[in-house]
């Protein structure tokens, strides 16, 4: 059971005070009949209608984005475009961003309004990877790799970091994997072995990758893909 009035915000670009203001002009019916009390409960079988317009239950969604550098992993900011602005979607307001990228990094941002399955995906407990690929300043040493592998200790922090998995592709890049979201992990990660990030890219989340996505496209996960976390 949920109130009217949530149930038509949820599912339509209406506030509850614009549901409230149509209900008293009669502008709503449930099963036909004209309903100006708004806090009423409903359930999944009654049929709502509002302004001659079938009301149907929002469903959670699930999207992957490509994200630019440029743009900021929040849903409001005054200085820089956010990432909700890739969207063309409705009811963008009710969306989070799980797991934030830097305003300099690109690559995969997953985007839910299903709070639930967002805490899977970004809670350290779930031990979701996160694999990244980095470009480096400079060079970067098997030993310095082997002190990442086994947990380096951030400046700060009071415990060293999970394990890291690391494939080095050349002498100054590498792929990264990592389970935890902590503050700027990865270029603090390297910054604690003397090194510094100058690109920075995620590549997936779990087992969810950017695949054919181009910079700022977007696309809806499948129920499959969704049912992973």
């Amino acid at each position: 059971m949920i109130r009217l009035d949530k149930f038509i915000a949820s599912a339509t670009e209406l506030s509850r005070k614009q549901v409230q203001r149509l209900a008293k002009q009669g502008f709503i019916t449930v099963n036909s009949d004209i309903q100006k009390d708004t806090s009423i409960k409903i359930n999944e079988n009654d049929e709502v209608i509002v302004d001659g317009d079938l009301i149907n239950a929002a469903r959670p969604r699930y999207f992957a984005l490509y994200k630019p550098q440029g743009y900021v992993c929040t849903n409001q900011d005054d200085e820089h475009p956010t990432v909700l602005e890739l969207l063309d979607e409705p009811r963008k307001s009710t969306l989070q961003i799980c797991g934030r990228l830097d305003i300099d990094t690109t690559g995969l941002v997953l985007i839910s309004d299903d709070g639930q399955w967002n805490h899977k995906v970004t809670s350290p407990n779930k031990n979701q990877g996160k694999c990244y690929y980095v470009c480096l300043a400079g060079d970067i040493s098997d030993e310095d790799i082997e002190i990442l592998r086994n947990g380096v200790r951030l400046q700060g922090e009071p415990k060293p970091c999970k394990p890291a998995e690391i494939t080095k592709l050349f002498s100054n890049e590498l792929e990264i994997t990592i389970s935890e979201g902590r503050y700027h992990q990865v270029k603090r990660m390297f910054g604690a072995v003397n090194n510094r990030v100058v690109e920075l890219h995620r590549k997936s989340v779990g087992k969810i990758e950017l695949g054919d996505l181009q910079e700022g496209e977007y696309r809806e996960l499948s129920a499959e893909e969704a049912s992973l976390f």
